[in-house]
């Protein structure tokens, strides 16, 4: 065998698995298409209570914001207990105190509950709470998040069906057009959770509570197991718990909470990396159960495509370093790889096209900001998305064969300029720099050698890794 069919025959292998990626996300988005609206029940005869749970690690910054917000959430004061949970170290406690006892003087059910120690990271603080929570309703808003006044209206009546254990809103973005990067995260969330969740939900198919902007039951918490921090992502590992157990989860992607989007490279980084490595910590533990289950065929395969996801970056980064050998390969005469040649066109397609329009049709249907402009900047979110593979196959790794490791939390500004937090890592920048090298003389060796189709792949592989790197030296 020469070395272009043996180069061809591998790079396909990957780009074929990846492909079936791409076939899922085009499932997707038909199934959000066929979707139908659900109509909003009544309100209830008397309002519960709901308990609304502010989990807080050093937010100097957007603690008296989110504070504020939460008090001015419409909702009769004598059913509305908030508790904020601070394991801070530094100084977001004595503001958060100082809120608290002024909105407390003014009426509000409100109290901070203060631990030292952060025994389960953010898991530990929201199972503290809820061992002192009046609420039969469990809302939870991070740091960041701005909910609108009528957030729980909205979400506290499809409570009525008995069998509902969580409801979840959609995130907004408080600074989408803040620059390049952020643009490119709204556009990345976008596809989460204008298409994703919605697809899941609407084909009966089980979804995850985001750690925020949702309301549950507190009894479906109870029969999922209770909060546990085995894993980085509490929230994802609750929710397959919680379904596991027989309980039912809604999404309404028409109610919106505003977030703060990470401000630089290495936020971004850390946020990525706690997500992808719990995602697979809770496949080793959780996918097992799944399938020993009676849940129905199509919800055990989707929720095994959920929770193995991140596994597509390490195929990524195969297929990177295969790439500039198979555009070689392309160039070499001879008849033999006219038939990969032509498989490389339709899985190239089957790999790549769902993704544009996955994203695009989130771009479209979120409704935030100018739609042609957010168009124009999809390809900047696809490099981002490619030149966090190497980062995100670390995760990975460590969520295989690593221990559960240290909840880090991601930092935020509130807008501030040179705010003092900042993400303690910047990844392996050497690594992605030398890839994006490595690429860019791919490009110039197919510019020279007049193989103009792989350009743009090539070019787009390159810029994303390139500039994941040198964004991470400079945040």
């Amino acid at each position: 065998m020469s070395w272009p069919v043996a180069v061809m025959i591998a790079y396909l292998a990957v780009l074929s698995l990846l492909s079936v990626n791409g076939l899922h996300r085009l499932w997707m988005v038909i199934a959000f298409w066929r979707r139908r609206p659900a109509i909003p029940p009544p309100d209830p005869p008397e309002w519960p209570v709901v308990t609304v749970q502010l989990p807080v690690f050093n937010e100097r910054y957007v603690v008296e914001r989110l504070i504020g917000a939460v008090a001015a959430l419409d909702w009769p004061r004598d059913r509305l207990e908030i508790q904020v949970l601070d394991d801070s170290t530094d100084d977001t406690t004595e503001l958060s105190a100082r809120v608290v006892d002024r909105l407390s003087a003014a009426g509000h059910d409100i109290r901070l509950i203060h631990r030292t120690d952060r025994t389960g990271f953010k898991a530990g603080a929201l199972a503290a709470g809820l061992a002192v929570a009046k609420g039969d309703l469990v809302a939870v808003f991070d740091a960041d998040f701005v909910p609108t006044p009528d957030f729980l209206r909205r979400l506290v009546p499809w409570f009525a069906d008995p069998g509902v254990g969580m409801v979840q809103a959609r995130w907004g973005h408080l600074n989408a057009e803040q620059d390049w990067l952020t643009a490119a995260q709204a556009t990345l969330l976008d596809g989460h959770f204008v298409i994703e969740h919605t697809a899941r939900n609407a084909t009966g198919r089980w979804f995850n509570f985001n750690g925020t902007a949702g309301i549950w039951r507190r009894q479906a918490i109870v029969d999922g197991g209770g909060w546990q921090h085995d894993t980085l992502t509490e929230d994802l590992d609750l929710s397959y718990r919680s379904q596991l157990a027989g309980w039912r989860f809604l999404y309404l992607p028409e109610v919106v909470a505003p977030a703060e989007l990470p401000p630089d490279m290495r936020a971004f980084k850390a946020q990525q990396h706690r997500w992808a490595k719990g995602s697979v910590q809770t496949a080793r533990k959780l996918l097992g159960r799944i399938w020993r289950s009676a849940a129905p065929l199509p919800v055990k395969l989707e929720a095994t495509t959920h929770l193995t996801a991140n596994f597509s970056y390490p195929l990524v980064v195969v297929l990177t370093l295969l790439l500039p050998f198979a555009v070689a390969a392309r160039m070499q005469p001879g008849e033999t790889l006219t038939p990969l040649l032509a498989l490389d066109l339709v899985l190239f397609l089957l790999a790549v096209f769902p993704f544009v329009l996955f994203y695009g049709t989130a771009v479209v249907r979120s409704g935030a900001g100018p739609t042609g402009r957010r168009l124009a900047r999809l390809p900047a979110a696809l490099a981002l998305g490619l030149g966090m593979a190497v980062s995100q196959s670390r995760a990975v790794a460590e969520g295989l064969f690593g221990p559960v490791g240290v909840f880090v939390r991601t930092p935020k500004t509130g807008g501030v300029a040179a705010a003092g937090y900042r993400a303690m890592g910047r990844g392996l920048v050497g690594v992605e720099l030398l890839v994006g090298c490595y690429l860019g003389g791919a490009c110039v060796y197919a510019v020279r050698h007049g193989y103009w189709a792989s350009l743009p792949f090539l070019l787009l592989f390159a810029t994303g890794y390139t500039m994941v790197g040198s964004s991470s030296l400079r945040s």
